[in-house]
Formats: C-alpha cells, structure tokens, sequence
C-alpha cells in the first residue's frame, strides 16, 4: 500500500438525506489503499476492521468543541491516578496538570509513527510506561556492568526479604512489612515508595532508564520478568531485563526530558506526556532515515458536520498545515511549536481529512475561508434515480415525490434545504413511506419554513384557492371563527392546520399525479 502523491482534504456537501456520512466510509477505506467492495455490508466490514486497526478516526463537530478537546488540552491529574503512583517524597500530593492529546493530534502521531506494512520501521512504544532507577553511589559503572552483564536490573534496599508473595502486590502491605522493622517509617519513603514500584508497579513490557545523578541517562532496558528474590546474591532484589541501549558515556536528560530527575527517590514513573520520545529514540536507536513513500500507511480523519464548529477555535494554528505542500517531509514543510505541550508539531502526508458538511444546517457561503481554501468540495444532491428498486416494492413512485417535494423546496426556499434520497431507501413498503414523511420529511419543512404551513402544504400539494377548510393528501386546514366581539371587518382568516392521522393515512395522488 503506497500513500497518495498528495495528501486529500475533501469536503462532501449537501442537503440532508444525500448520503454524505455513508460516503465518507467508502472514501475512507479508498484512501487506505483498500479495494472498495460495491456492496455496504461488505464495505461497513473493511471499514470497521480499518476503523479497529486506528488508521481511521471518526469525530462529530459542534459548536461548543474547542482546540483543546481537538488538538492538546490540560486536564487535572493527582498523583495516586489509575492506581500507579503512591505518594512520596518528591512528588505533587495535590495535582498536576497533564497534557491530554485530542483526536487530530493522535492519529496525525499514529500516521507519522507508522511502522509500515510489515513493521519495517518499529521505534519504542510510546504507549508503554517510562521508569526511571537510579544507579547510586561512586560504583555506578560497576552497577552498570553487572546489569548488562546479567540482564537484569537490581533495587538495593530491603534486604532479607522475599517480596514475591502476591499480597505485596498492594501498597499498603510493602509498607506495613517494611514499618515491621522500622516502625518511624511513614509511606513517602524512598525504600518504601521504590520497593513497590521495582517489585510491582513497574509492569513487564514497561521501560527503565538507568540514570546517574540529575541530569544523566546510562541505559534503557524492557522489562521482560517479574520481580525475583535470591538470598543467596549480594544484589537480592532483580527483575530480567532486555536492553536497547546503554553507553557509560551517557546522554544528556534535558535532550529528552524537561524535569530534572529526583535524587530522593531512586525509582519512579516519568511523566509520558513530558517526554520527548523522538529525541528518546534518536538517543537510544539512532536516527531514523526518511520513509519511502511505499513504506507508510495511510491514514483518515472524517469530521462529521464540519460546518457547525468555530474552525478558527478548533484548528488554530494549524489550520496552515493541513495544505499539502505543508505537509512533513513536503517541499514547504511547516512544523509548529504546540501551546501546551511545547513541543514542534507537523500534519503527516499520510494523513488525510474529510468532512461531511449538510448545507441545511449552515450556508456553505458562511464557511471559514481558510478551510475553504484548503480543501476540495464534492457537492452530493438527492438522486431521485435510486429510489426505483424502493418505488417498486412500495406501489409509490418514490422518484417522481422525491422530485415534486425538491423542486417546490428549491422554489420557495432555496437548493440547499432540498430532501435527500436516503429518506427513503430503506422503505419497503407503503407504510414505511408514511412514517418517513410523519416523522422525518413534514418535519423538517415545518423547521424549514418555520412552521408557515401554507409554505408547507404547497410543497406537498394540499394548497387550494379561497378561505374554506381543506382535506389535502397529507393536511388538513380548518377555518378558525373569530372570538366574539370581532366586527366582520375586523376578523381576519385564520386556519388550524392538522397532519393527516394514522388511521386515515395520507394520499399521495396529488402530489405524484396519478
């Protein structure tokens, strides 16, 4: 699967009803490289199969949806959140606020990240927790190379005791076990807080950085074994490790992580939206070489009713990098620096964008004009054509009322606020085509035309000259009488209007001539 030689920014416009959402998923899974099957069930599967491999997001615009919730925001964290972090010395007791990334920016890291086809490009996993362990005191070399050595890392406090039993998987126990020999302990202690996360907190697959002092890293490992305890080894605390990297030269924590590292806790989780993972990565792997366009996937965002957010408020900034030529790794390559997180962003060519906007729900004229300029607008009208299988089942000429109702909406309001066909696919017989036009169809030409029912009966043929009351195909209108006292000069017509009952039905003769 190749990428395209440009990135799409498509916008599908129209009435309601023309099948813009449906649409969007076959233009999704085109634009992932993926043979388009003609038939929706086999479609909506590649689609959700595409949708659960994350390589395509969907989200619904509104207008109360911010750049925070779409890009990056601050949400509030306190340090015992989901369970991972105890208090300690050294760490906030009240909260922080962490950077929370939005739908945008997660799948344009998801497509910048992608490892390819066949995995040909894999990097750490950003998705894992990061630990930090401190390698303590003059020897730190020798530590380094037992630790290599061994595969393993080592924790040196809590000697003479097996911390393997599943009761110590809670925090509570490790530090009622370690106040048993020490009863002035209290829960922030380093060995206390640091034997609990080396034994348990720190989870297979996660990675543990050496370090050396405030400012240095020496190794990068992943964890690949549970805690174990030998009495019979100087170093009794361990865990198996896998190593990435190591150099006892080392690297410069600030490349990668703004926070200076704790010398009073030895171990502890950094924070994952505070680090820097392609500087990471660039330290422990090396730089990567640019991606052939044949080694990418692609990748679509669709934005439902596009046109009902503030665009300015939710894209800001970014609104420049959407444009191809902008795009990373693009001849006019843009990358900005984010507000929150303060890190430099950029849109991937891999990523592609589009948006459904319904032409009823807000003037195409009243657009942002820097959207406009930076996508292609496909306009989808009613295709009354598609409605004959459904006209054949119904005994209606669904075509011809579609038609009818369109062109007496076009008339007397505009193209824009026309039905759509969708209305009416999935009817199967007369009954259906009631309850549409009930529940769906006179409705929104009563939100049309806001509820002027003479409007409303033109548009479905139940209009008739003079002032009497009116038994149309769909309305009924009733002549209301004047309150007393009214003069006869001074009483003007004025009419109930009342949609046809259940029980009664409607008739469709007059509005599809038969």
């Amino acid at each position: 699967m190749t990428t395209s030689a440009s990135a799409t920014n498509l916008i599908l416009y129209g009435p309601p009803g023309t099948g813009k959402t449906f649409s969007t998923a076959a233009e999704a899974v085109r634009l992932c490289g993926e043979p388009v099957p003609q038939d929706r069930t086999k479609l909506m599967a590649v689609y959700q199969r595409l949708v659960a491999a994350s390589r395509i997001e969907f989200v619904t615009f509104h207008q109360s949806l911010s750049y925070e919730e779409f890009v990056e925001g601050l949400r509030p964290e306190t340090p015992g959140a989901e369970g991972k972090e105890p208090e300690s010395e050294g760490m906030d007791t009240g909260f922080r606020l962490k950077v929370e990334d939005g739908v945008f920016k997660r799948i344009c890291e998801r497509a910048r990240l992608d490892p390819g086809e066949h995995g040909s490009r894999q990097g750490l996993d950003r998705q894992r927790n990061l630990f930090k362990l401190s390698l303590i005191g003059a020897n730190w070399q020798e530590q380094l190379s037992s630790a290599l050595a061994n595969g393993r890392i080592f924790w040196g406090f809590g000697a003479g005791v097996d911390w393997s039993p599943p009761e110590f998987e809670e925090f509570e126990a490790v530090k009622e076990r370690w106040r048993e020999d020490d009863p002035q302990k209290h829960g922030t202690s380093a060995d206390i807080s640091g034997t609990w996360y080396f034994r348990g907190a720190v989870d297979v697959g996660d990675y543990v950085l050496l370090s050396v002092g405030k400012n240095r890293i020496v190794g990068l490992a992943e964890v690949v074994g549970d805690y174990e305890h030998d009495p019979r080894e100087e170093r009794e605390h361990s865990r198996r490790v896998c190593w990435i990297w190591h150099s006892a030269e080392g690297a410069q924590r600030s490349d990668f992580y703004p926070e200076r590292f704790s010398a009073f806790q030895p171990i502890y989780q950094l924070a994952s939206d505070k680090v820097d993972w392609d500087a990471l990565e660039e330290i422990t792997l090396g730089p990567k070489p640019p991606r052939e366009p044949n080694e990418t996937r692609n990748y679509v965002l669709i934005i439902d009713e596009i046109n009902r957010a503030n665009i300015s408020k939710v894209f800001g900034e970014l609104i420049t990098l959407l444009e191809s030529d902008k795009r990373l790794q693009a001849d006019n390559e843009i990358r900005l620096t984010l507000p929150y997180s303060k890190r430099l962003f950029g849109v991937p060519s891999n990523l592609h964008v589009i948006g459904t906007m319904n032409t009823a729900d807000r003037s195409i004229a009243l657009l942002d004009t820097a959207l406009r300029r930076r996508f292609t607008f496909r306009e989808m009208m009613p295709d009354a054509s598609i409605l004959e299988g459904a006209a054949e089942k119904c005994g209606i000429d669904l075509p011809r009322l579609l038609t009818t109702i369109n062109e007496r909406i076009e008339y007397l309001y505009d193209r824009e606020h026309q039905i759509g066909h969708a209305y009416f696919t999935a009817c199967g017989s007369r009954g259906d085509v009631d309850e549409v036009m009930r529940h769906k169809v006179i409705p929104l030409l009563a939100e049309y035309f806001f509820e002027d029912w003479a409007k409303i009966a033109a548009v479905l043929g139940d209009v008739e000259p003079g002032e009497a009351s009116i038994t149309g195909g769909f309305l009924k209108r009733t002549v209301l009488n004047p309150p007393p006292g009214l003069e006869d000069g001074d009483a003007v017509a004025r009419f109930r209007w009342q949609v046809r009952s259940v029980d009664e039905g409607f008739d469709y003769s007059k509005l599809v001539g038969t």
